[in-house]
């Protein structure tokens, strides 16, 4: 993926720039390893939003290595 884009291995968000930690959950645990990613928009509505755990809407990836 692109360098600019850093996934939390806690969380799976997607942070975009030059993020130290993440935007999310605060983890400064971020990795450029990572593959696929969905976006929620309504995670209250989303059945995959249920099945990630995810309660914000954004970017997330489906693999964190």
């Amino acid at each position: 993926m692109a360098s600019d884009r850093l996934a939390c291995r806690e969380c799976h968000f997607v942070n975009h720039g030059d993020a130290q930690s993440c935007k999310l959950c605060g983890s400064s645990s971020l990795t450029e390893d990572w593959a696929g990613y969905v976006v929620v928009t309504h995670p209250e509505q989303s059945e995959i939003a249920d099945e990630m755990n995810v309660t914000e809407p954004g970017s997330y990836a489906l693999k964190v290595r």
